[in-house]
């Protein structure tokens, strides 16, 4: 009681656009009584056996809904089950002393003696404790919670406990970040370290060749679990071999990189490159946790963290927030759980994800056109950045001032040829992701095409 379950769970609910439930007052509608009524005429073990029944069926409902339950539901030995069965459960996690404070001089039945009140609070912990599978101050908490990301200072030394389940690991990394991370992922694993991998560094990660040399040498059964740790090629890489092999298996991608915990790890797609584009071969394939520690950026070169910031200045114009100037572990967390709602509500990128591609059809195709080798993806992605918001007709300021982008030189007709061939186009259109202002992305926006091209000629070096 007073943890605030219905006030953060409709917003979650509208961030993950699904159904809210409230299984007090779906208790007191179906038995056409508040719940003080329900206590007064049939008592406490009565009310009990009425919010188990209502919890564990709609636990059981095959429609996805945000449900706030009630403060002694977790005592019931079914509602525990069926939450172990059927529920991401997330724990608000407040003290007594506050919980009183809010709940004190309401028309609950259970919270009028406080030295009772206190005593529910003490016995109910240890449960919550039991059930829960993540622990949340905010709905950005509760979102990755949903989303299976766990954001945590320090995570990389408790990665045993955090790879679900008790099966053997294939460790997975390039060899940079081997020499930096590997040792203590390792050691982290302890027991549950299989076996491990090397790919290689970079967007030559993401080749048919480096794919089918990891499928060669893994030797998991299908309930072992892939561990991919490094950046965005890694796990891009990574999670397209555990989606193809056994037909997928379990993974779990560790990033290293700003652009990783922000961006690539989270929401499951998984890709290749091809000569002709980037990511045109790739798997949905949401993996089991994403486990995010911001202290592994400490170690990131500078170009690296320049990279992660487009990223960062990406995810903060489509939210319409300054997310670039919060501390870097709270950056992290908010920009990865933004993320991650538009992932929910889209998983299978056939609407709303689309947004998270603003500057991005500019920078694939500058990409593509420098052979995936001259022209890094941040620097890329600044300069699609600065491409959108000129279409959009917006202030360039906040990209110029971060990022600082400066055109490429590469093959104007070969980065032309890669945008129309991008993944978003349809019908032989170019669509793009713009902005009618910041907070308020514009997809699919059609654009005359000699402005497309003009647009992408301008991040073009002459």
């Amino acid at each position: 009681m007073g943890a605030g379950k219905t006030t953060l769970g409709h917003r979650l609910a509208e961030r993950l656009d699904r159904p809210f439930v409230d299984v007090d007052e779906l208790v007191a509608a179906e038995a056409g009584r508040p719940i003080a009524a329900l206590f007064a005429e049939r008592g406490e073990a009565e009310f009990r056996a009425l919010e188990a029944a209502a919890t564990v069926a709609e636990l059981e409902s095959p429609t996805p809904a945000v449900v706030a339950l009630g403060g002694g539901g977790v005592e019931t030995e079914a509602v525990r089950r069926a939450l172990a069965e059927r529920a991401v459960t997330v724990w608000l996690d407040v003290d007594a002393d506050t919980a009183w404070e809010r709940a004190r001089g309401t028309e609950r039945p259970l919270a009028r003696d406080e030295e009772d009140f206190r005593a529910r609070h003490a016995r109910r912990h240890p449960l919550y404790a039991a059930v829960a599978d993540a622990v949340a101050r905010d709905d950005d908490d509760a979102v990755l919670a949903a989303a299976g990301v766990h954001v945590e200072t320090g995570a990389l030394e408790r990665l045993a406990d955090l790879v679900p389940g008790d099966a053997p690991a294939a460790l997975v990394a390039d060899a940079r970040v081997s020499g930096v991370h590997g040792a203590a992922a390792q050691l982290a694993l302890g027991a549950r370290l299989a076996t491990t991998h090397e790919l290689p560094v970079g967007e030559a990660a993401k080749t048919l060749d480096a794919c089918r040399a990891l499928w060669d040498e893994l030797r998991l059964g299908r309930d072992g679990v892939l561990v991919a740790l490094g950046g965005g090629c890694t796990t891009d890489a990574a999670g397209f071999a555990a989606a193809t092999y056994l037909r997928g298996i379990d993974w779990v991608p560790v990033p290293t990189t700003l652009v990783g915990q922000v961006d690539a790890a989270i929401g499951g797609k998984t890709a290749l490159n091809l000569p002709a584009g980037k990511n045109l071969l790739g798997a949905f394939h949401w993996p089991a946790r994403v486990v995010v520690d911001p202290a592994l950026l400490e170690t990131l070169p500078a170009e690296e963290r320049r990279a992660g910031l487009s990223e960062i200045v990406k995810t903060g114009l489509l939210a319409g927030e300054p997310l670039w100037e919060l501390p870097e572990p709270e950056l992290v967390r908010r920009c990865a759980a933004y993320k991650a709602a538009v992932c929910l509500r889209d998983p299978l990128d056939r609407g709303e994800r689309a947004i998270l591609n603003l500057g991005h059809t500019f920078a694939h195709a500058l990409e593509a056109a420098a052979g995936y080798e001259e022209v890094s993806h941040g620097h890329a992605v600044a300069l699609g950045l600065l491409g959108a918001l000129r279409l959009s007709g917006l202030d360039e300021e906040p990209v110029r001032r971060l990022l600082d982008p400066r055109p490429v030189r590469v093959d104007a007709e070969r980065a032309w040829e890669a945008l129309r061939r991008d993944k978003k186009a349809a019908g032989g259109r170019v669509r793009l992701v713009l902005l009618e202002r910041p907070g308020v992305p514009v997809w699919p926006a059609e654009v005359p095409e000699d402005d497309v091209r003009r647009a992408l000629g301008e991040l073009i070096a002459g």
